[in-house]
């Protein structure tokens, strides 16, 4: 009886251990979230301002304060197209971006109409030492931000492609920018942004859990970018992986996180990546 006993625990023992393993083999586990910002400091971040080398912080663009990372204009005398850039030290292809964001204060000296209240998250960007010093963005897939005035609508969560295409409905999309569906937000109020990008297959813009725009194949072409080493931009070569940058387009903001959620164990597992996807977005 104890003998029976003893082997009986032991198989059931033996097939906890096994689904654990095959569980995690499986990848049914959802991932930590990678903090790419730690809330002290820049470390793991390349910084890259229009007509300035690679890891040059023109003026203190990019700061950290107040557990906070803060785009400031106060040591420019005036914006004058120097568009900035802050990518993260690594690519990714797989993944789920989060990112909580909030416009500020007032637009820099002469800086651009269209870019009050506007910046943004770049996906599949180029590596930020291929970036030449007058070029004024990364070759990337944009998710553009954009603030409310008060009273007219404006979507945030956006596409632009500088340097880059997509295709929608089955359809190669060349114009440069593309509105989401979100509501407008309008003043100070922070705003949570999520971005699903799974390789050269698709990439969802989500606000508040709901895709607000949908898009495949990003791959590179278009224009709307300007002074790049050609031999970057491989026109009609899909995009499978990249660096991710955030923006200063003249326009204060803070970014209170930015973190990531590495999806690139689940690709093969197509039913398993929309359960762990769903799972992170209703936290």
């Amino acid at each position: 009886m104890t003998k029976s006993i003893s082997i009986l625990c032991f198989t059931l023992a033996l097939s906890v251990l096994t689904a654990c393993v095959s569980s995690k083999k499986n990848g049914q586990k959802a991932p930590q979230p990678l903090q790419l910002f730690n809330g002290k400091n820049m470390d793991g971040w390349v910084p890259k301002i229009r007509y300035h080398e690679t890891n040059d912080n023109f003026g203190n663009t990019f700061r950290v304060e107040d557990g906070l990372l803060k785009v400031r204009y106060d040591q420019y005398d005036k914006f004058d197209k120097k568009y900035g850039h802050l990518a993260y030290h690594k690519p990714f292809g797989y993944y789920l971006l989060r990112i909580e964001y909030r416009f500020v204060g007032e637009q820099a000296n002469e800086g651009e109409g269209w870019a009050w209240r506007n910046s943004g998250a770049m996906l599949h960007g180029q590596d930020p030492y291929t970036m030449r010093k007058d070029q004024d963005f990364p070759i990337s897939i944009e998710g553009q931000f954009l603030g409310g005035d008060g009273s007219a609508e404006r979507t945030t969560s956006n596409l632009c492609t500088p340097g880059t295409n997509v295709v929608i409905d089955n359809v190669l999309f060349t114009p440069h920018c593309k509105s989401s569906t979100s509501k407008t937000y309008h003043g100070d109020q922070w705003v949570m942004a999520d971005f699903l990008v799974l390789g050269d297959s698709v990439i969802k813009h989500i606000i508040e859990g709901e895709v607000v725009l949908e898009y495949h194949k990003p791959q590179f072409g278009g224009g709307s970018v300007h002074d790049f080493d050609p031999t970057v931009k491989k026109d009609g070569q899909l995009i499978k992986s990249g660096f991710i940058y955030l923006q200063s387009e003249s326009h204060p903001l803070d970014f209170r996180k930015v973190e990531l959620y590495d999806l690139e164990q689940y690709k093969s597992n197509p039913q398993v990546l929309d359960k762990i996807v769903n799972g992170i977005l209703k936290q």
